[in-house]
């Protein structure tokens, strides 16, 4: 308190300012009211507990309701030209005020708040009248801290929150210039009243009253509302609680603004509630954590306070803190979780602080909401830990209960003989309860059991952003019918599965993090149901989503890669959807499903696998469709074990191996499939499997298109299999599948290729324009073709050799570039009613000791003959029909033409041929009949046979002489008694 002096001073200083302002007196339009008189009095000498004292809104007894006995009826609310109020809450306080109860403190001297009364004396009449506005927020933030706070009562209708008062004293007592209740009617003597509110006359006084009290109080309130720094009156503010700040608000709109301030209120809200940042409920009745810049409210601290401001703090040894009189502050504060839900009713909203709270095992029957309260990281700062049982159960009548922002340990002495632990988890939620967990972070220490057990029938719980991590158990497990919702997880590192799911049970599970477990990542069994989506699951030592005996999860837009082993294991009859996932980087398979499993893959992106990309064994199901597999080290699909999945409407690409491999007895039906630049085959089938496939676009491999071997069967049915860089199918060693209705072309080394024993029927398929033979068969080979389309091909159109068999029926074979079938190497065909016409060279050439059986035959429009048989040649023909061939080597030879000139060196015409010994020709070479009379005429000459050649001399490669007919010179490639040998695929050789 400042000395008399002091105080002296400051009078005289103020008397002076007061008495330099130019001062006009008017008298009200009724007469008779004198001016008011100011006393000096020195505003920054008001201590700050009494200045509390004298705020209107304050609890105790309202300066209004002391006023009400004046003779007088109350004034009109007014106020200054800008809006501001003039604290009219005071207006009817007259001098017997200074006994008011009000004070907080006795000993400073009493000051008045500024005050205008309509009394016989003297008056300051402010230029404008308050209109009438809707209550403020501060007033619903009292009414609320009020109506809220677990220890008062409920504020009738007609009392304010704050003062205890009327309404009508309230509104006297907290109108402000901003919004304010509604005004007391208008004195009847003071006419000047009735005047609207900008036309009233404006009074000044220059001369002293003798109620120098009032007028001093005046002078202090308008230094205090006007005058002090803005810096000063937060310093003051800072020292008031959340209720005095809201009345402070009514007083006036600098008030108003000052006592909204942020900082205040983050500074109230952080000693109660300690957080960092504002939390607020949301409408899904979760709290969260939100940043003052992305809050939407213009004082978030606030509108927090005022929203969580019911809750019972567990505190311990902070009761002050919650409970203080001359504020109005009255918060529960206890000292254990047990006593806060003890005192809480059915609804109750607890504040559990940073603490470690040990041994206390929270049982929840009602629909308490127990958060976190700490700075920094709220949950590691607020632990809940037991050794025996379970930490936190939820039972029957938790429906709406919540539990969020704490840290839940379980923590049994393993080293003990028995075990009570057992039947106990970290956090249990049982049947007919919905509770919601959120932000928590779950450790259990046990071996056995779960960390976070929910089971039993309308068991519905959320849990949402919680950590479960680093359990020597399993980490999440849902069972006995249970369902609920599970987002935003984070899960891992558990000794067992991340979760496992069973008996029926049925949950949601959305964008949890389930990553470096020391088994499977998430484990469905014994009918376990379950939505997965978005979920991220990596990095587990087994596979990354387990289904077994039964279950039938439905897994959609997840990520499952980096798998130790694999990505997706389906085994035991399990089920299961598994739609639109990326499965990537696993270290074997992608997709396992063996022993009766019949799940459903579909439009996965199943890729990069260290090994295979769907691996089916063991008697697996499963329809597999519209998937894109690409990448993988091994296999895009492998098919073994007398497996039979439905493979369709994949894009099986790029593999590093093969595209689609069938072994071991493997079936299934594989169709409308696009399988492509692979770097082996595109699909493999052998060791007694027979699959289906149809409809499949298999191209642009590295190797050969389909490739059946080692007893490989199976139907090729209405596929389309072009530009490879091997055969467009090859047949082997026992191999004998059933090809029909298929196109193959564009293959570099030929359309089919039957070799080392193999058979096959190839029926009604389309082969042409292939670089090679349109059809292999050779090494002892029989397969059966019929009614098959032959043409365009950029070779013959079906080549036979080194012991070739196979019977041909009904074939059309055509446009070909050599012969339309040749027979070679002591081979032994049989030909029935083909039709082989339009050929660039013979229809059907036989030579090099072969033999065959020629039946019914049309050979027709051949260019160098229909049937042309080399020495030595015998086969069986019976009504074969030969007619309209051009027979241009005949003519050519008539012509006295070399033949070179008729074949180049792309084709091999049959006619006589012959050495010149002049010319030292070599085995190697062959010279033509009219090359001999002309350009070796008088040479000594030797004639070899009748066969397939074209001409050394005409080509001009016998470097002794150059030949007279006019032949085009080209480089040596020695005379061709076959067309090009075929390349059989390396795939064996791989492997």
């Amino acid at each position: 308190m400042p000395s008399a002096s002091v105080t002296a001073r400051s009078r005289t200083r103020s008397k002076r300012r007061t008495l330099r302002r130019t001062e006009v007196t008017e008298e009200p339009e009724s007469g008779g009211v004198a001016g008011c008189a100011i006393q000096d009095v020195v505003a920054p000498s008001i201590p700050l507990p009494l200045l509390a004292s004298n705020n209107p809104c304050s609890s105790g007894n309202s300066l209004v309701s002391s006023s009400s006995s004046s003779s007088s009826p109350p004034p009109p609310p007014v106020g200054g030209s800008n809006g501001e109020g003039n604290m009219a809450a005071t207006a009817s306080s007259s001098s017997s005020s200074t006994s008011s109860t009000l004070n907080r403190e006795p000993s400073p001297p009493l000051i008045h708040p500024p005050s205008i009364v309509a009394v016989t004396g003297s008056c300051h009449q402010p230029p404008y009248d308050l209109r009438r506005k809707q209550p403020t927020s501060s007033s619903l933030f009292v009414s609320h801290l009020s109506e809220n706070s677990p220890q008062t009562g409920t504020v009738p209708a007609h009392s304010h929150p704050c003062c205890g008062g009327s309404a009508t004293e309230a509104a006297a007592g907290c109108s402000s210039g901003v919004n304010s209740p509604s005004p007391a009617p208008p004195s009847p003597e003071s006419p000047s009243s009735m005047l609207p509110a900008r036309k009233r006359p404006r009074k000044c006084t220059s001369t002293l009253s003798s109620d120098s009290c009032e007028s001093g109080t005046s002078v202090a309130a308008q230094y205090l509302q006007y005058e002090l720094p803005d810096e000063v009156m937060l310093t003051i503010f800072s020292y008031l609680k959340e209720k005095d700040l809201c009345c402070l608000s009514h007083v006036c709109k600098r008030f108003q603004i000052l006592a909204n301030d942020c900082k205040l209120w983050k500074t109230i809200y952080q000693r109660l509630f300690e957080y960092d940042l504002p939390m607020f409920r949301n409408t899904s009745g979760t709290f969260d954590v939100v940043s003052v810049d992305d809050s939407e409210y213009e004082n978030p601290w606030k509108m927090s306070l005022m929203q969580l401001y019911k809750g019972i703090h567990v505190r311990e040894g902070c009761k002050d803190m919650y409970i203080d009189n001359l504020s109005g502050r009255n918060i529960v504060c206890v000292d254990s979780i047990g006593a806060a839900i003890s005192i809480g009713g059915d609804n109750p909203l607890i504040f559990v602080h940073a603490n470690k709270y040990v041994g206390e095992s929270l049982v929840i029957d009602n629909n308490a909401e127990i958060v976190g309260a700490a700075c920094g990281n709220i949950a590691e700062n607020v632990v809940f830990e037991t050794d025996r049982e379970s930490t936190v159960v939820f039972v029957e009548g938790s429906l709406n209960s919540y539990l969020g922002y704490v840290t839940l340990k379980f923590s049994p002495d393993l080293g003990a003989s028995n075990a009570p632990h057992q039947r106990h988890y970290c956090l249990e939620i049982k049947e007919n309860c919905s509770p919601t967990v959120d932000h928590c972070v779950i450790r259990s220490q046990s071996t056995v059991g779960a960390a976070v057990c929910v089971s039993g029938a309308g068991s519905e719980p959320v849990i949402k952003c919680c950590d479960i991590s680093d359990c020597e158990n399993v980490g999440l497990y849902v069972t006995d019918h249970a369902s609920g919702t599970y987002e935003d997880n984070e899960i891992s590192r558990n000794a067992l599965a991340g979760i496992w799911v069973k008996n029926h049970a049925n949950p949601i599970m959305r964008r949890n993090h389930i990553h470096h477990g020391r088994d499977v990542g998430i484990f469905t069994f014994d009918n376990g149901l379950g939505y997965f989506e978005s979920n991220n699951i990596h990095n587990n030592r087994i596979a990354g989503f387990e289904v077994k005996a039964g279950a039938n999860p439905t897994v959609v837009h997840c990520e499952i890669h980096h798998g130790q082993t694999g990505g997706i294991y389906v085994h035991e009859n399990g089920q299961g959807q598994f739609i639109e996932n990326q499965i990537h980087s696993n270290n074997f398979a992608g997709v396992w499903v063996t022993s009766n499993s019949n799940p459903t893959i579909r439009r996965n992106e199943i890729y990069n696998g260290h090994q295979g990309g769907v691996y089916i064994f063991g008697e697996g199901r499963g329809l597999i469709e519209h998937n894109n597999i690409y990448g993988n080290a091994l296999a895009g699909i492998q098919i073994r074990t007398n497996s039979d999945p439905i493979v369709r409407h994949n894009k099986i690409h790029h593999g590093q191996h093969g595209g689609v491999y069938v072994h071991e007895k493997g079936n299934g039906l594989i169709e409308e499939n696009e399988v492509y630049a692979n770097s082996l085959a595109g699909v493999w089938i052998t060791t007694g499997s027979t699959p289906v496939l149809r409809r499949n676009r298999i191209h642009s491999g590295k190797q050969v298109g389909v490739y059946f071997y080692d007893n490989g069967h199976g139907r090729l049915e209405d596929n389309d299999i072009f530009n490879h860089l091997y055969s467009g199918v090859q047949i082997r060693t026992g191999s004998n599948p059933v090809i029909r209705g298929n196109k193959i072309w564009g293959g570099q080394n030929g359309g089919v290729l039957v070799y080392n024993g193999g058979l096959g029927l190839l029926e009604n398929n389309e082969i042409f324009d292939n670089a090679m033979a349109g059809v292999w068969i050779k090494t002892d080979s029989n397969p059966t073709l019929k009614r098959n389309k032959i043409y365009d091909g950029r070779d013959g159109g079906i080549c036979i050799f080194n012991g070739g068999k196979g019977i041909l029926e009904e074939n059309d074979i055509c446009r070909n570039a050599q012969a339309g079938v040749l027979i070679s190497t002591q081979s032994h065909p049989v030909l029935r009613k083909n039709r082989i016409f339009d050929g660039h060279a013979a229809g059907i050439e036989v030579t090099n000791n072969a033999t065959a059986t020629l039946e019914h035959n049309q050979i027709f429009n051949n260019r160098f003959g229909g049937l042309c048989l080399a020495s030595g040649v015998h086969p069986t023909c019976r009504a074969n029909k030969i007619f309209k061939n051009q027979d241009a080597v005949e003519k050519a030879v008539k012509n006295g033409q070399c033949l070179y000139k008729i074949s180049s060196y792309t084709s091999f015409p049959m006619h006589d041929f012959y050495r010149c010994r002049t010319c030292n020709t070599t085995d190697r070479n062959a010279i033509c009949v009219n090359c001999i009379k002309t350009c070796h005429h008088g040479h000594e000459i030797e004639f070899i046979r009748h066969d397939r050649f074209f001409c050394d001399c005409g080509a001009n490669t016998l470097e002794s002489l150059q030949c007279q007919l006019q032949g085009e010179p080209t480089a040596d490639t020695d005379t061709l008694y076959d067309s090009s040998q075929p390349t059989e695929s390396h795939t064996l050789m791989v492997n």
